[in-house]
């Protein structure tokens, strides 16, 4: 199967050189150097999309929370920024992972690769469970609460899949990360963290147990 892949980055450069290597993995390539560009091309309607954080004009975190809610590919930032702060803002975004500047090619391949596996295991499921009030439809990437629809970043729907579907299981961070992001890596507790108080706020906090110096398990 050929993935479209979307690359948004100011410098033509990087640009050139992602779409070099993903030509030769058979991607299609669908190249904007702003934000402005990317809008007018997303109706070519991307598998995934690469996206830098600083981009003139509107920058990358304001352009994800922009598409969000009608772009549900996976968008992964690119950036320079190493504060813990930016990496929350980039998540609460909308974004699904990020890459750090400079990065490794071979790193890359492998984080869009896990992505759009998960995609493509997402597509395959026709799966409900509900919960008391609580009904999650894990096909449709939805949850309901009381009949009312709640609306979940695609990392915040992530993470309940994982706990949901195997109540009483203790996940550690580091497991929620790999489950996720779909690759092996030191998990950044403040972002899980945050993510969890997240879902907490939107289905109560009885479902989300802490399991303390161990992680999170769903109680049900």
């Amino acid at each position: 199967m050929s993935y479209k892949i979307m690359v948004i980055d100011d410098e033509q450069m990087i640009l050139d050189m992602l779409r070099v290597q993903f030509e030769l993995e058979q991607y299609t390539v669908i190249t904007s150097k702003s934000c402005a560009e990317a809008t007018q091309k997303l109706s070519l309607q991307p598998d995934i999309i690469l996206l830098d954080i600083n981009m003139p004009g509107m920058d990358g975190i304001s352009f994800c929370q922009t598409i969000r809610d009608y772009v549900s590919c996976p968008i992964l930032f690119l950036t320079a920024r190493i504060e813990e702060a930016d990496r929350v803002a980039g998540l609460r975004a909308g974004g699904d992972d990020y890459i750090m500047k400079p990065f490794s090619l071979a790193e890359l391949m492998a984080r869009v690769e896990a992505h759009l596996r998960r995609e493509n295991r997402i597509q395959q499921k026709i799966t409900i469970r509900i919960f008391d009030d609580l009904v999650i439809d894990y096909a449709a990437r939805s949850v309901s609460l009381n009949g009312q629809s709640i609306d979940f970043s695609r990392v915040e729907f992530d993470i309940l899949e994982v706990l949901s579907l195997h109540p009483g299981q203790v996940f550690s961070r580091e497991t929620i990360y790999e489950q996720v992001r779909g690759l092996e890596g030191t998990a950044d507790n403040a972002v899980i963290k945050e993510h969890i108080r997240r879902i907490r706020n939107k289905i109560g906090v009885q479902h989300i147990e802490t399991v303390w110096g161990c992680g999170y398990k769903w109680a049900g």
